[in-house]
């Protein structure tokens, strides 16, 4: 099913390069029914899967099918490297509990976005073509389970996105797509070589070859003492997680390295800022728990400070960029800036409560933020424009729209009830119970409430009062003398119609759900954080003695 799951937007692609690219109809309803496909094997996979199970590292004999689920393991590529030893690279997939929430994200904001690229109406083919590569690169990155093919599915994300926001986007499109190309390239390239380094410093105790499987890479005991990345090459261990770290910090992103964020999101279309936010992004902190803690459970512990303080930073710049935004979409950005910051802060307390809150998070920000940058585009096809100030009075005459916009904009704010406050209380949660990030969790509390002033005051001027004197819309009277408002240039319906409440709809009620029971999403991943804690608590607790 995984392999499924993963390659049938292939199949997708390759059907449509065989249709007349003025068969526009066929390529949309093609691309839809991948999509589709993805999301009923999904549901399989969901029902397939056994919580129980803790994934992470290999059982106590070694196979991955003792904690791993629905793995598939077949050698990929196998050379004699003379005295260098072997190469063996292998097709092995499979989930536990850090995966298969991604899973399912993956597949809802895949479906998602295609009914958003309903509207596409430029060169449809290529985008179609490119829109199911970059859903197959985003799958396999969530299911590889080794480090090559997780390294091949992550470069496979560049070129899509960097043509789907360099043709499809905005005014400012190639200097957006060149940026986001870099950065993200940047840190690959360090990925690579520490990649490299983990294959010659680990042994599988299967097969008594090196390996690129990260189950055996999550395990300490297989490494070999006197290799580059052993346990007694302390430096190099200390730089192979800084490098590692700041590849995935780059797509989380995180503070410094978040500038390509903003401007990717302004300038791309509507259907790859929700693919961008809802699962790009979750990438960079899945591969910090997938990667990079677990590898190296010591330098984790030594940096738990320095992450709590960047998740902090997180949190309260991205809120005072939100602040001062007068362009709806790109608040939106800065916003996804800063709930990225809590996932950063629950990580850094280094306990089950606080790590649970980040996957918490990194699921439910995925749902609010397609939504509003959905419903950012929803206005934005009216209107033409983004500015905040354009508008006014809004709920009187689109009030389905205003109705979904306030679900959206108070679980992004985390108000009960809603999704994002569960996952943000856990957060905060496991922030005071640690003494590194007590503090850090204080200050950060201040995010809360400047992402409440920056929601509710962008709502306030979009939704209420009257409509200001030069607003991007017009008012009409019928016969009856009744208003209605009029957009230029906008021949639809102006309140939701039914292709946007068929996207809307699903994450509005998954949304409210998990609000109020979270346990459909923490039921799967609570095992598997929690033996993650374990990996990582032998090394928490020696340090914490040796300071006492």
């Amino acid at each position: 099913m995984l392999s499924l799951i993963v390659f049938l937007p292939i199949v997708a692609a390759l059907i449509i390069l065989a249709v007349p690219s003025s068969q526009k109809q066929i390529i949309r309803l093609v691309t839809l029914l991948a999509a589709v496909g993805q999301g009923a094997l999904a549901v399989f996979i969901w029902q397939a899967y056994d919580p129980a199970l803790p994934g992470i590292i290999a059982a106590a004999d070694g196979s991955p099918e003792g904690s791993f689920q629905l793995v598939e393991r077949l050698p990929w590529i196998s050379l004699d490297l003379g005295s260098f030893g072997s190469l063996n690279i292998e097709y092995f997939i499979g989930v536990d509990g850090l995966s298969i929430t991604m899973v399912l994200l993956t597949a809802l904001i895949s479906i998602i976005a295609v009914l958003s690229s309903w509207t596409i109406r430029k060169q449809v083919k290529g985008y179609f073509i490119l829109f199911n590569i970059l859903s197959t690169a985003m799958m396999g990155c969530f299911v590889a389970l080794d480090f090559f093919l997780f390294y091949v599915f992550w470069e496979l994300m560049l070129l899509p996105m960097y043509f789907l926001i360099g043709i499809w986007g905005g005014p400012n499109r190639e200097y957006a797509a060149i940026k986001f190309f870099l950065y993200t390239l940047f840190g690959s390239v360090f990925m690579l070589l520490v990649m490299i380094g983990l294959y010659f410093s680990v042994i599988d105790p299967v097969t008594g070859n090196h390996t690129f499987s990260l189950v055996a890479m999550a395990s300490q005991e297989n490494y070999i003492p006197d290799a580059i990345l052993g346990p007694e090459s302390v430096v190099w261990r200390y730089a192979a997680f800084i490098v590692l770290f700041i590849g995935f910090a780059i797509k989380v992103p995180m503070f410094p390295f978040h500038t390509w964020l903003p401007d990717a999101h302004v300038e791309a279309p509507t259907p790859i800022s929700v693919i961008l936010a809802g699962v790009l992004l979750k990438l960079g902190t899945y591969g910090m728990m997938r990667i990079n803690f677990p590898f190296f459970p010591e330098v984790f512990q030594a940096s738990l400070y320095v992450i709590g303080i960047f998740g902090a930073i997180n949190i309260i710049y991205g809120a005072f960029c939100a602040l001062a935004q007068s362009d709806l979409k790109k608040l939106v950005a800065y916003s996804s800036i800063s709930h990225m910051g809590y996932v950063l802060l629950g990580l850094a307390a280094g306990n089950s409560e606080g790590m649970t809150g980040a996957l918490y998070q990194m699921f439910n920000h995925g749902t609010i933020t397609a939504m509003l940058f959905l419903l950012v585009g929803v206005i934005y096809d009216r209107a033409h424009t983004r500015q905040i100030d354009k508008f006014g009075g809004l709920a009187s005459y689109m009030p389905v729209y205003a109705g979904v916009v306030t679900v959206a904009w108070f679980a992004s704010l985390g108000l009960p009830g809603l999704s994002g406050f569960i996952s943000e209380a856990f957060v905060f949660i496991g922030a005071f119970s640690s003494e590194v990030t007590r503090n850090i969790a204080i200050v950060s509390v201040l995010g809360i409430v400047f992402g409440a002033a920056y929601l509710l005051w962008s709502l306030q001027r979009m939704f209420l009062g009257k409509r200001n004197p030069d607003a991007a819309y017009e008012l009409q009277k019928d016969a009856e003398g009744h208003e209605h408002i009029h957009f230029h240039d906008w021949k639809g319906k102006n309140d939701l119609d039914a292709r946007e409440l068929l996207m809307l709809t699903p994450l509005a009620v998954i949304v409210i759900v998990l609000g109020i029971y979270p346990m459909p999403v923490l039921g799967l991943i609570t095992t598997s954080i929690n033996q993650l804690v374990e990996v990582l608590s032998p090394v928490l607790m020696t340090a914490s003695a040796a300071v006492n």
